[in-house]
């Protein structure tokens, strides 16, 4: 049985994909709950719109992400931390840190969870930081941290 998803649904499809499931799985547990419909001829020209929607959406958000990606790369984040005579920072400079520095300073909201840090920055200098930034879109930033 033919199905379109009005939701992402794990193992089967994302919303707006026509699929073909068995017709117990669509009846008793996709429809029922809200997650499919039935795919009649309105229900398909109902999920090209939502494709062609999203994947201009996707595309939008792709080029924006490669524009971010391009300042990160032109533009270094400078952080600025105390530091011994020795160049040790008193603590570190984490992805928390990062991710303030560069809505302060590029006015970009990243997620934490997408800056990809080897370790704590402990030491002055440059450093460098790679965020993710849309899919499979990667930024890769240059952190100078300064002394105060």
């Amino acid at each position: 049985m033919q199905v379109l998803l009005r939701r992402d649904v794990k193992g089967i499809g994302r919303r707006g994909d026509i699929v073909t499931v068995s017709s117990g799985h669509a009846r008793n547990y996709l429809i029922p709950n809200g997650l499919a419909v039935e795919a009649t001829e309105g229900a398909i020209a109902q999920a090209d719109t939502v494709k062609r929607t999203r994947s201009t959406r996707e595309a939008a958000d792709r080029d924006s992400a490669r524009a971010i990606a391009a300042i990160f790369a032109a533009t270094p984040l400078v952080v600025n931390a105390k530091a011994g005579a020795t160049g040790k920072l008193f603590g570190s400079i984490t992805a928390s840190d990062i991710v303030a520095g560069v809505e302060q300073q590029f006015q970009v909201v990243v997620d934490r969870k997408h800056v990809e840090i080897a370790a704590p920055i402990r030491e002055l200098g440059t450093h460098q930081v790679t965020i993710g930034l849309y899919g499979d879109v990667r930024g890769t930033l240059t952190v100078e941290v300064r002394a105060v």
